[in-house]
């Protein structure tokens, strides 16, 4: 059996067996990336539930992991070099996910180049603008009476979603077949529903959009993924 000891936040979330890669997550666009991929390829894993407060993502514990404090964070007891690897960074652990199983990753070295682009792009722009927009339409920057702030967040959303839209037009996919870019995209284009912000960033208007989402979520392992771990423990 494997042994992770040298991981300290395993003392706070204790695998049930140490074999299996372990997940530490919660279900935002960021953490269920990780959870489809996972589902996706079958990997035996167990999910360890990380709440987004303080007294998880700031404990010792987490951070002995993920010193960005954020989610997700994975453990693999069956590293690359033989020995158990820690990662934090959702693009990166879905990079290091699809070396290791040899799946979603394009099937040549071309490939393999859009598909990462398209990754880059969520990981730069789509995550993080979104997340800025969310701020200021669901969030604290709701209540800011200057409009700049959010306007600068809509306008620049509005631009990102022309870019995934133009890409989607004739194809099903972003880079091509299936990839580990639709897993990172997918997720974040759904959060705008969460947000309350698809009206202002005229949604309705990128038509390649709503069904590149219903294609996604009608995978199974993407239904299954995109609860785990339940935001309720």
């Amino acid at each position: 059996m494997a042994d992770l000891s040298a991981f300290p936040i395993t003392e706070r979330w204790t695998p049930e067996d140490p074999s299996k890669l372990q997940l530490f997550s919660f279900p935002t666009p960021n953490g269920i990336k990780v959870a489809i991929m996972l589902e996706e390829t079958g990997l035996p894993y167990e999910a360890h539930r990380v709440t987004l407060s303080d007294d998880d993502v700031k404990s010792d514990a987490f951070l002995s992991l993920s010193p960005n404090n954020k989610i997700p964070a994975i453990i693999d007891p069956d590293g690359p070099d033989g020995t158990p690897v820690g990662l934090f960074e959702s693009g990166a652990i879905l990079l290091y996910l699809g070396e290791k199983t040899g799946r979603f990753l394009g099937e040549s070295p071309s490939d393999r180049a859009h598909v990462t682009q398209w990754l880059m792009w969520q990981m730069g722009g789509l995550g993080p603008m979104l997340g800025q927009l969310g701020f200021f339409v669901k969030f604290a920057g709701s209540k800011i009476e200057d409009p700049r702030p959010r306007q600068r967040y809509v306008d620049e959303a509005k631009r990102l979603l022309s870019v995934a839209d133009g890409a989607l037009d004739g194809r099903d996919w972003i880079a091509g077949p299936y990839s580990v870019a639709d897993m990172a995209i997918a997720p974040w284009l759904n959060a705008l529903d969460f947000y309350g912000a698809r009206e202002i960033v005229g949604w309705h208007d990128f038509l390649n959009l709503q069904p590149y989402l219903d294609r996604f979520f009608a995978r199974e392992a993407v239904q299954r993924g995109k609860n785990i771990p339940p935001r309720e423990g």
